[in-house]
């Protein structure tokens, strides 16, 4: 009986904590910059677990964050600040390069491989509610990929 009720209790607390942390955010990373550049982008990916969207970004590294997206235009690559990317419930939503991503502009530093930069998403639910996800992107080489290093075809999974 004592563990059904510990059971029980834990469960509800779990509930709860999932119901605070509605965004999660795998991945994070952000392409390293050599001297003087003063811009880069931010990749990551966010699973919601209620339909919301991201609305803006912030850094301690800079005052000027946006949200961007790559998209082909009269087959040219245009890039473009967006109002939100929307974050359907139950679906990873990848911002990676040359589509969304987070773009990191007026950099106060250089930033170089293995440096860590924080990054404040705020997340817009379906009820108007924001909610601020703190991550710590892991700054990666300047000719990076997509996929972290190590990453292989069959993913994170265990086999």
């Amino acid at each position: 009986m004592k563990f059904a009720i510990r059971s029980a209790i834990v469960a509800a607390a779990m509930l709860a904590a999932s119901a605070h942390a509605h965004v999660t955010v795998k991945d994070a990373w952000v392409r390293a910059t050599v001297p003087q550049q003063k811009a880069t982008g931010a990749y990551m990916q966010l699973l919601a677990a209620q339909d919301s969207k991201l609305i803006s970004a912030s850094s301690p590294l800079t005052q000027a964050v946006e949200v961007h997206e790559m998209a082909m235009q009269d087959n040219v690559m245009k890039m473009r600040q967006v109002p939100s990317v929307e974050l359907p419930a139950g679906k990873t939503v990848e911002l990676k390069p040359g589509g969304y991503h987070v773009m990191l502009m007026d950099l106060k530093q250089q930033l170089k491989e293995g440096d860590t930069v924080p990054l404040t998403l705020v997340i817009e639910g379906k009820d108007s509610k924001r909610e601020s996800v703190e991550v710590k992107a892991l700054v990666r080489a300047l000719n990076a990929s997509a996929q972290p290093a190590g990453h292989n075809a069959h993913g994170n999974r265990k086999h």
